[in-house]
């Protein structure tokens, strides 16, 4: 629970804020009397003993408060009112808010230093912008400064509540006797001038306080406010005793001492009664208090729900990446330290009239470095890094998306210069649709839009930089990707043979290994094309579980890729004798047709993740991956589909093992006739794939007829392929069968194997691979030992990829190798 307190311009008498929350001007108060400074004195040091050290200063300070302000007219009234007896409800009502207030009052003050304070320190620590501010400031809305009363605050209220009710009605200012003492000390002797019966169970006596005093000098009874009482068995009793004592006393009845009776409530019963209604007002206060945030602002929520969930990362503690820390992205790094060197100097930047770019959109496949990359950024510019997920801005309630957005960039802002990196932003800054088929509020929608309006609307800040990471950046906002938000688009891909080195380095770098380092890292790179940063790191991590030799890293290679071999399942004879001929046809086909993926090694000894073999290839054809020429396509798709023919061959039937081959080889001859222009039945048309475009996902944008005709092409095709691999298997049938007889005996054969039983490849391989194959390899594996591969390039192999590479548009891996059984 909070106010405002304005500092400037001065105001009128009477109209402060707190006047009218509390109707009653608190300011109309009257100096204490050097009595009551006394009493408040030594009540005080009283109330002081017996509190803690922490408690008895905040006590002081109201105690100097009180004396220096003094008391209002209307406290005055009440002590007043009840010197004559106890409080009632109604009165302790009346104290708690009086009391308050001047707590509030103390409050203000205390606001008003720490303020003071605060500004002091803003200007020393920014005296530029603290002018600037001024300028902007001047002739507009007066400063307000928050004022917090919380608990704390409260429960000072009631300690100096319960302080001035103990100084104006004393509890101890009594003394317990029985009824004969009262009747000889008092009663005989006429001191008595009234008894009030308090609850019907107690006597209350007040006397004649002058006579007392002549009688008794040194009596407490002689005080005013103290009283003797006594307890009393009922009140019927009571009155026959005092009619029988004042009969032998011979008092007429005109001058009977007069009896009234009082309810008395105490302390105990008023907070029973009041209560309830307290921790209501504090439930209501604490869930306000946690709705506006635990500073009095914000955009919480109930339950702190509108807070981000953003993670703050101070850089001179928490990042210590710095950008050689980050391999294999050269061309990300040069274009992103722009943004360091702004974050560093703007400055230089201002003066030449330039603004930073007000965000970046880092895009690549998992695992190539994009947030790697954005905590370097951060190292090395020296500023808070906010790291948050796009999923983790959207929840149940409507609203919690958009005022995480707001939360995290006001966030931002108090501690710019600053990063904000949100990681997987297609979770939110997807497409919006042009119609919204549920109807209602959509609240990624909102989440999006509030972001729009964040990154580049009226309450922008310069120096704040959002950088974003994802694997989707096609299916992004048109809004959020416009320059002015996310100026820049780097696109981070797989890295090559002379990045995966790189990385390779890097990583190295941590692990004990008496092999040749530069050697090491260029035969491990070439052995892992299609690799991101990710699995380069889980193949060196590996390998340390090991003694770190070259044979460890290779074999850690294949677990990455295939998973452990998996020595508990054992296969029939019939089924192993299927996978050693399916293998030994894409072999064949590999070796053989000129941009195929010739084979490095193959198994046929199941793998923990599924798959029943093992294969690598390497990359084949020597030309630019990302232009394939039709020649091309043909050759690999005839190897894809050298497995099932070589079923067909030399089996009765075939088996479901080449379901992963017509995936491959229908999508390579579908993007030849729809998105190619390789097909002259077509022509030179693109159609994007259903869901490429969310009108793909209604309808076509072709007609039956053309679907048909695109049918009848795609099989064309895939036919041509496959006559293609038929006529060479039926070539090289005996070939065939000498490598499947080979890799049945053995389980694993290599590149070196195909060399000795084939004769060298009629087509040369690559030369940045060859150089770290000499010709000279380890030993040959047998049936579970390791192998090292041949005198030529590698390339991995995976469960169920055969056929070598895809293009990037169909999720290949660029070129280089791909997995196979």
């Amino acid at each position: 629970m909070q106010s405002r307190l304005y500092s400037s311009p001065p105001e009128k008498p009477g109209k402060r804020p707190l006047d009218y929350l509390y109707n009653h001007d608190v300011r109309r108060e009257q100096k204490l009397t050097a009595e009551e400074a006394k009493a408040i004195d030594d009540f005080f040091a009283f109330a002081q003993s017996g509190m803690p050290q922490s408690m008895a200063s905040e006590v002081e300070k109201v105690k100097e408060y009180i004396k220096r302000e003094g008391v209002s007219d209307e406290l005055r009234e009440l002590i007043r009112e009840t010197k004559s007896g106890p409080l009632t409800p109604a009165q302790v009502a009346k104290l708690w808010r009086l009391t308050t207030q001047v707590t509030r009052q103390l409050a203000e003050q205390q606001a008003r230093a720490r303020a003071k304070l605060q500004d002091g320190q803003r200007q020393q620590h920014d005296q530029k912008s603290r002018q600037e501010n001024q300028k902007k400031d001047d002739g507009q809305t007066p400063k307000f400064y928050d004022i917090k009363l919380d608990m704390g605050n409260i429960l000072m209220s009631a300690v100096v509540t319960y302080m001035l009710y103990r100084l104006v009605v004393p509890g101890e200012n009594s003394k317990e006797i029985t009824f004969q003492e009262f009747r000889n000390t008092f009663l005989d002797k006429g001191l008595v001038e009234k008894l009030v019966v308090i609850n019907g169970n107690r006597v209350q006596a007040h006397l004649y306080r002058d006579s007392v005093a002549n009688m008794y000098p040194e009596s407490p009874a002689a005080q005013p406010g103290f009283y003797y009482t006594f307890t009393i068995g009922s009140v019927e009793a009571f009155e026959r005793r005092m009619e029988q004592a004042q009969n032998e006393l011979g008092i007429p009845s005109s001058e009977r001492i007069p009896i009234s009776y009082a309810e008395e409530g105490t302390w105990f019963k008023t907070m029973l009664a009041f209560g309830p209604t307290l921790l209501f007002i504090g439930a209501i206060m604490y869930l306000s208090r946690r709705a506006t945030g635990a500073a009095g602002g914000g955009q919480g929520g109930i339950f702190g729900m509108g807070r981000s969930r953003a993670k703050k990362f101070n850089h001179e503690t928490d990042i210590k990446v710095k950008f050689s820390d980050v391999a294999g992205a050269d061309e990300a790094k040069r274009e992103i330290m722009e943004f360091v060197s702004f974050l560093k100097d703007p400055a230089t930047y201002q003066k030449l009239g330039a603004k930073i770019p007000r965000g970046a959109i880092l895009s690549g496949p998992p695992g190539t470095g994009k947030t790697l990359l954005a905590k370097a950024t951060a190292g090395e510019a020296g500023v808070p890094f906010f790291s948050v997920s796009g999923s983790e801005f959207v929840e149940m309630f409507v609203g919690v998306g958009p005022s995480r957005v707001r939360d995290l960039f006001s966030n931002a802002r108090k501690s710019a210069p600053c990063i904000i990196f949100i990681d997987e932003i297609d979770a939110i800054g997807k497409s919006r649709s042009k119609q919204s088929f549920g109807g209602g509020n959509d609240e990624r929608e909102s989440t999006l839009n509030q972001i729009l309006t964040e990154m580049d609307g009226f309450n922008t800040a310069e120096q704040v930089v959002v950088l974003a990471g994802t694997n989707r950046a096609d299916v992004l906002d048109k809004a959020l990707m416009r320059p002015g938000r996310f100026d820049r688009h780097i696109a981070i891909d797989p890295p090559t043979l002379e990045g995966r080195k790189q990385i390779f380095g890097v990583h190295l770098k941590k692990v004990v290994t008496h092999e040749d380092m530069e050697h090491l890292k260029g035969r491990l790179a070439s052995l892992t094309p299609g690799f991101s940063g990710a699995d380069i790191a889980n193949v060196v991590n590996e390998a340390a579980f090991s003694s770190v030799k070259m044979t460890h890293f290779e074999q850690a290679i294949e677990r990455v890729i295939g998973g452990l071999e998996n020595k508990s399942y054992v296969l029939s004879p019939e089924d192993k004798k299927t996978v050693a001929y399916h293998e030994a046809g894409h072999a064949i086909c590999g070796w053989y047709f000129q941009y195929a993926d010739p084979l490095l090694k193959v198994s046929i000894i199941p793998r923990t993740k599924g798959a029943l073999g093992y294969a690598q290839y390497l990359p084949g054809g020597g030309s630019d991956p990302a232009l394939m020429s039709i020649n091309q396509l043909m050759d690999r798709m005839a190897m894809t589909l050298g497995g099932r023919v070589s079923e067909e061959m030399f089996f009765d039937t075939v088996t479901s093992g080449a379901s992963d081959d017509f995936n491959k080889v229908t999508r390579l001859a579908t993007a030849m006739v729809t998105k190619w222009g390789m097909s002259e039945k077509i022509g030179y048309i693109y159609y994007p794939d259903a869901g490429e475009t969310p009108e793909m996902q209604v309808q076509k944008p072709f007609s039956e007829l053309t679907a048909q005709a695109i049918d009848a092409e795609v099989r064309r095709i895939v036919t041509e392929a496959r006559t293609r691999c038929r006529d060479l298997l039926e070539e090289k049938r005996k070939e065939l069968v000498i490598i499947a007889e080979e890799l049945l005996k053995k389980e694993e054969i290599t590149r070196d194997d195909l060399v000795r039983l084939l004769g060298p490849r009629p087509w040369p391989d690559k030369e940045e691979f060859s150089k770290y194959f000499s010709g000279s390899p380890g030993p040959i594996g047998g049936s579970h030992g390791p192998t090292v591969p041949g005198p030529n390039e590698p390339g991995p192999a995976g469960p169920e990829k055969r056929g070598g590479n895809l293009p990037p548009q169909l999720g290949g891996s660029g070129g280089e190798a791909a997995p196979t059984v």
